[in-house]
């Protein structure tokens, strides 16, 4: 028998106004999915209708999963926002193209780059900064002070370096 966890952490960035970097650590999956959901849903509706999902962390997501996607997408859209995923592992690139779905999320190779799409256009403004929430399905919440640093993958690191290191939910 397969041990289920229902490990999930969501770290959030407020990189500009209107867009937000959301980190999934963990599986997404029949357990974690509504909370993907509801939480992006928050972010969303908190103001941030740019919406890009960091999925380098995320071990597994299933269809559940893709459907939480799905769903994030719609609320984007409803909100005149868009969603775009990041890092995105093998099996759900795989389930992406199979079903269509990758050609109404972009996918972008790193959350930096996605960022950039998004940032196409309007003012700069600090990198990857801001404020940050971080929570998880124990219901965990933090949300970190102006200046303390913000969690960061491997690639965002090295080109925004000056933002710090790595929060744990």
């Amino acid at each position: 028998m397969t041990d289920v966890t229902d490990t999930f952490h969501l770290t959030v960035q407020h990189p500009r106004p209107g867009l937000a970097v959301a980190t999934v650590v963990g599986e997404v999956d029949m357990h974690t999915a509504l909370t993907l959901h509801s939480e992006a849903r928050e972010i969303i509706q908190r103001g941030h209708p740019r919406l890009v999902l960091d999925l380098a962390q995320v071990g597994f997501c299933d269809s559940a999963g893709l459907s939480a996607l799905i769903r994030i997408w719609h609320a984007a859209q409803a909100a005149g926002g868009l969603l775009s995923i990041a890092a995105v592992p093998d099996r759900l690139t795989r389930m992406l193209s199979m079903t269509g779905v990758d050609a109404l999320l972009p996918v972008h190779a790193t959350a930096a780059e996605a960022v950039a799409d998004m940032s196409a256009g309007q003012s700069t403004g600090a990198d990857m900064h801001g404020s940050v929430t971080s929570s998880s399905t124990g219901g965990e919440y933090r949300e970190l002070t102006e200046g303390e640093p913000a969690a960061l993958d491997n690639g965002q690191r090295q080109e925004a370096s000056q933002a710090g290191n790595v929060v744990k939910g």
